[in-house]
């Protein structure tokens, strides 16, 4: 049982130590080097011309696959599978530019290229 003397001061001693327990787990996080989401992608890294390309590629896949979903000319579970190969195409370029310093080469570049290219011939079939 709390004294009646200290009961009213509990609330901001409680508030005090959570404010001082979240400095603590960031300053932590940031001296481990745990990626915070703002550091992750920068905006330069992102808009990289090769990076642009592939990006702007899987978008524009992205586009046709909903719109022949939505013709019927392929069905859902066609659709969920070639959005799940794109996806894995998505991460492995950013796999690829993290491990770059933010950039692709060009041999990443046409790695990339290729494998799109193979996804975008099983769109219309």
């Amino acid at each position: 049982m709390v004294h009646p003397a200290i009961a009213h001061h509990r609330g901001p001693v409680m508030r005090a130590l959570r404010s001082i327990l979240a400095v603590a787990v960031l300053v932590s996080a940031l001296s481990l080097g745990m990626p915070l989401p703002a550091r992750a992608d920068t905006p330069w890294n992102s808009h990289h011309p090769r990076r642009e390309q592939i990006n702007h590629r899987l978008a524009v896949q992205h586009q046709r696959i909903n719109r022949q979903l939505r013709e019927g000319e392929i069905t859902p579970a066609k659709a969920a599978r070639l959005r799940s190969a794109d996806w894995r195409t998505r991460i492995t370029e950013r796999r690829m530019a993290r491990r770059n310093g933010g950039y692709l080469t060009r041999r990443q570049q046409a790695l990339l290229n290729h494998r799109e290219n193979r996804i975008g011939r099983r769109i219309g079939k």
